[in-house]
């Protein structure tokens, strides 16, 4: 089987391609979740990573499931609802919890429709820039089944309640315009633009310390669902961590003596 995900380094940023036009880089019924999750595992290991930007090839973001699959729900080896969950536990939930764990900030390049798992999927990266075609659809109920992978976690911290319930509840895609205006996205730009638009974003906060970088990240996730006094608790602890870091010495230094920092790889 061809392998999902094509991998680029440009220093210190990671690009990361999906790379199955002919499902329109669907997420189920091959090894995307496999990879993916590996791709974490990976990047969680290898320091030298600052940021990564994910996009696909093709003219499509990601379909989400493989809706062609889903005939297998209903043939006459069908599997119980017993094994269905645990195909979902096993399958696609590795993937929200594999990337919002991820301390390296993550950039979805969107250039194409995100449809049902490929919108939840850009939602688990920390920003979205879509290209001017694209098109963002909370489509599950359209085919009769829910938002298995976390949609309905994810969405309404990004879009508010509201507005994700209405698009959970009638399926009907957003313009890319439609998904600036919600906050869906930061930005949109054209199609021939997005990938240097999400590189030069990616270049501005990879210019900064690796370590500070992850540990913000993590304080981000934490103000998600903690309190106000567990937050503080948790940023003086990194703050210590970072105040004692190299890297913090040698921004100090390069500020005072007004020139570039030089960080460690």
């Amino acid at each position: 089987m061809t392998k999902f995900l094509e991998t680029r380094r440009e220093g210190a940023i990671l690009i990361v391609t999906m790379n199955d036009p002919a499902t329109r880089n669907a997420l189920t019924g091959n090894t995307a979740v496999d990879e993916l999750v590996q791709l974490c595992h990976d990047v969680e290991r290898d320091q030298s990573v600052r940021v990564i930007v994910l996009t696909a090839s093709g003219n499509v973001f990601s379909s989400g499931g493989n809706v062609k699959d889903m005939q297998r729900y209903f043939s006459d080896n069908k599997p119980s609802v017993d094994e269905i969950r645990n195909e979902y536990r096993q399958g696609i939930q590795r993937l929200p919890r594999a990337l919002y764990n991820l301390d390296v900030p993550i950039i979805a390049a969107i250039n194409g429709p995100a449809i049902g798992a490929g919108l939840d999927l850009a939602c688990m990266c920390d920003v979205r820039i879509a290209a001017s075609n694209a098109k963002f659809a909370e489509s599950f109920v359209r085919v009769g089944i829910v938002p298995g992978d976390g949609g309905a976690w994810l969405l309404p911290r990004i879009v508010g309640r509201p507005v994700a319930a209405e698009m959970a509840f009638t399926g009907d895609a957003l313009t890319a315009e439609q998904a600036l205006a919600c906050r869906l996205v930061s930005r949109v730009v054209a199609p021939e633009d997005l990938l240097e638009e999400a590189l030069t974003l990616a270049r501005r906060i990879a210019a900064n310390p690796g370590g500070a970088l992850r540990m913000t990240k993590r304080l981000l996730r934490e103000g998600e669902h903690g309190s106000l006094e567990s937050v503080l608790e948790t940023s003086a602890a990194y703050q210590a961590i970072a105040h004692q870091s190299p890297d913090h010495e040698e921004a100090v230094r390069a500020f005072i003596e007004k020139r570039p920092p030089r960080f460690a790889e």
